[in-house]
């Protein structure tokens, strides 16, 4: 796997060879098997039922036979400035469409935010081929099948590393912030310190919190924020005003016009 992702020589190439993965067999079973017996709601439609990419600039387009708008908006920065960092595609969210937070509660909420920020060309993201597009920010996850119970193991996290390690080193030069949904993609980010940027992870680890700030001065700082998930945004535990507050500060960091 990880001779594979290192080989990899652009992000188009990474987001084919991410979408062909069949390392884990138990994401691979369940993801088929979602794809196979769909939700209700979505019995009509078919499932894309394989690992995520990554989405956003620097073309904004998706893994899902390149769907996405033809190029870059006019005005929108071209190279990632920004990096969100998520746990896993949903079941009936990214698993079904094919782009990340894309048809599902934490993509409406997500993406809305990101409208606010400036950073997205409109606030929902239903298809992959909706015309959404992103200015300076790409998404990606620490793991790219949707895991059942939204549980990615340890063991299939460290498996799907690669995948992660190989995309940040690819924007590594423009890449100036990451913001960390979660404490799953808090903790993903220290190896790629090591991994990417040849930096040692600091030691204790600084704990996870929404708001959470750590720079360094060889790697892009890192910003926690409780995810958008619908336990966090239905229960206050999240909030707009929180997650605008987020994106403000991930903007400025990243010298984002």
């Amino acid at each position: 796997m990880a001779d594979h992702a290192a080989r990899v020589a652009d992000l188009a190439g990474l987001d084919a060879a991410v979408s062909d993965c069949f390392a884990c067999p138990r994401l691979v079973d369940w993801r088929e098997e979602v794809a196979r017996t769909k939700r209700a709601a979505f019995r009509d439609q078919d499932y894309w039922g394989r690992p995520v990419p990554g989405f956003g600039a620097p073309d904004n387009r998706t893994g899902r036979g390149g769907a996405g708008p033809p190029a870059t908006p006019p005005g929108a920065a071209s190279e990632p400035r920004i990096g969100i960092l998520g746990l896993a595609p949903a079941a009936h969210g990214g698993n079904r469409t094919g782009r990340v937070f894309t048809g599902d509660r934490s993509g409406d909420v997500l993406f809305a935010a990101l409208h606010r920020a400036g950073l997205a060309n409109q606030p929902t993201s239903v298809a992959a081929d909706d015309g959404l597009a992103l200015t300076g920010t790409r998404i990606f996850a620490a793991v790219r099948c949707a895991p059942p119970d939204n549980k990615p193991t340890p063991a299939e996290r460290d498996t799907c590393a690669p995948w992660l390690h190989r995309e940040v080193e690819l924007i590594r030069p423009t890449l100036r912030v990451v913001v960390a949904l979660g404490a799953f993609a808090w903790a993903a980010w220290w190896p790629v310190l090591r991994q990417v940027y040849g930096v040692r992870p600091p030691s204790p680890r600084p704990l996870f919190g929404h708001g959470a700030h750590w720079s360094g001065s060889a790697a892009p700082a890192l910003l926690g924020c409780y995810h958008v998930s619908q336990q966090n945004t239905f229960t206050g535990r999240l909030t707009t005003e929180m997650l605008d507050d987020v994106f403000t500060r991930a903007r400025q960091l990243a010298a984002v016009d």
